[in-house]
């Protein structure tokens, strides 16, 4: 990489593209394209859940990514979106169901950009104090525990989607669930037997190809609802979304602050499982990491949108495809933004039927779990050490099962206790004598 503010990006047309690297322009886009579609049902399903204006969120997730990648000066590939660890707090803050209108929004962007704020805070320390404490603090076993959980705790999310459930359908349809299948098949064979370029993009399109099946059998066979494309007519061009501003309430506040230690935990495993795609140290990049994604949240929350968090999602895509540019984020961002400001391309991508998001959900969700694996053996964790193996089992049974638990008004999802579950029982398991000096991991 390059010495200067920002890397030097160098041309690649074949294999593993490289942080620093890139690939031509119009592939480029194509992929940027690619880390839109893998985002947008996670960045959009979250301030749905919380009531939040969607095309708020997209325009602050591609501002948002924009920031962090100023931050990490272009070094670490990541896309930042609506994180899932605010819904909790945010509903219990804010009194308001699931999915319906919320009231009291301004009280929650208070309490998020407190969030922001603490997280910044952490990163600063991160960076003047050096990243070693926060490495002793969530050890390898315990990053990968995490981003396993990460990865199950958003798992049935996808199994709702992909079976089409819904609240006035709770059993979902065979239907939905055959079309949901089709498209990770169809991710599958392009990720696997697609000729050339074609092989990079197996999200966008898998997608597409799930698309055009349930066009086929809903809209021409109907076997299933039709894809409403009238509001694609009635949707402007352009035009701003519904800006909100914040309210800060202590209470409303400390419910949700606490969520940044669960953001330090998801960007900490997305840095290492990053890091451990690419062969590369990013350790050093960690303060500077979580102070974009805090200064990010801050700004989201003071407009109206969501909380922030570098996006799993994404990691997936970098995953199957092997293509870690930076400058693909950029991109995206691009894209995110013109999505944000225009409610017509906003439609289109609304039209994306939830089977489809759900199929392509499996497969990402399920790349984020099977990260946890790669976090492990390339540290070479022991699990013959009960201290591991029981540290790591009882993250992911926490986190598949999304326990929960109130501690002091704050509500705690399957990924705030799987990540406090993880760290707490890892050191606590450390304090027998003779533990202490044993490493988790082999050399």
């Amino acid at each position: 990489m390059s010495d200067g503010f920002l890397p030097r990006w160098s041309l690649k047309t074949e294999g593993v593209v490289m942080p620093d690297e890139r690939l031509p322009t119009g592939q480029m886009v194509v992929v940027g394209l690619q880390h839109v579609v893998a985002m947008f049902g996670a960045t959009v399903l979250a301030p749905i859940l919380m009531g939040f204006d969607p095309n708020v969120s997209i325009l602050f997730s591609g501002i948002a990514t924009l920031i962090f990648f100023l931050v990490v000066g272009g070094r670490v590939p990541s896309y930042l979106g609506s994180s899932f660890a605010f819904i909790g707090p945010v509903l219990v803050a804010t009194g308001a169901s699931v999915g319906s209108p919320n009231p009291n929004i301004p009280l929650a962007l208070g309490g998020i950009i407190a969030a922001g704020a603490l997280y910044f805070l952490i990163g600063l320390v991160v960076q003047l104090a050096g990243h070693r404490w926060i490495e002793r603090l969530m050890p390898p076993v315990v990053t990968g525990a995490i981003v396993a959980a990460i990865g199950l705790v958003l798992a049935p999310i996808a199994i709702n989607s992909a079976s089409g459930v819904t609240p006035d359908n709770q059993n979902g349809s065979d239907f939905a669930r055959w079309i949901a299948l089709a498209t990770v098949v169809a991710v599958g064979l392009v990720a696997v037997y697609a000729p050339g370029m074609w092989r990079r993009l197996p999200v966008l399109i898998g997608g597409a190809l799930g698309y055009l099946i349930y066009f086929i059998c809903a809209n021409v066979l109907g076997l299933g609802q039709a894809i409403d494309f009238s509001k694609i007519g009635a949707a402007a061009w352009f035009g701003l979304p519904s800006f909100q501003s914040p309210v800060f309430d202590m209470r409303a506040m400390s419910l949700i602050a606490p969520v940044a230690v669960i953001l330090v935990a998801e960007n900490l495993g997305h840095i290492k499982a990053i890091g451990a795609m690419t062969g590369r140290n990013l350790d050093p990049y960690l303060g500077r990491a979580f102070m974009g994604d805090g200064v990010a949240t801050m700004l989201s929350g003071a407009a109206g949108g969501t909380g922030m968090t570098t996006y799993a999602e994404n990691m997936g895509v970098m995953a199957v495809t092997r293509i870690y540019s930076t400058l693909v984020f950029l991109i995206a961002a691009a894209f995110a933004l013109l999505l944000g400001l225009s409610p017509k391309f906003g439609a289109f991508i609304g039209t994306i039927p939830g089977p489809v998001l759900g199929g392509l959900s499996i497969v990402v969700f399920g790349l984020i779990a099977a990260t946890a694996g790669r976090i492990w053996v390339e540290n070479r964790v022991d699990f013959s050490n009960p201290r591991n193996l029981i540290t790591v089992a009882v993250a992911l049974v926490l986190g598949a099962g999304n326990f929960k638990l109130n501690v002091a008004g704050f509500t705690l999802d399957g990924i705030g206790t799987a990540t406090f579950g993880a760290i707490i029982l890892y050191h606590l398991l450390n304090m027998a004598p003779g533990t202490a000096d044993r490493t988790e991991t082999v050399h």
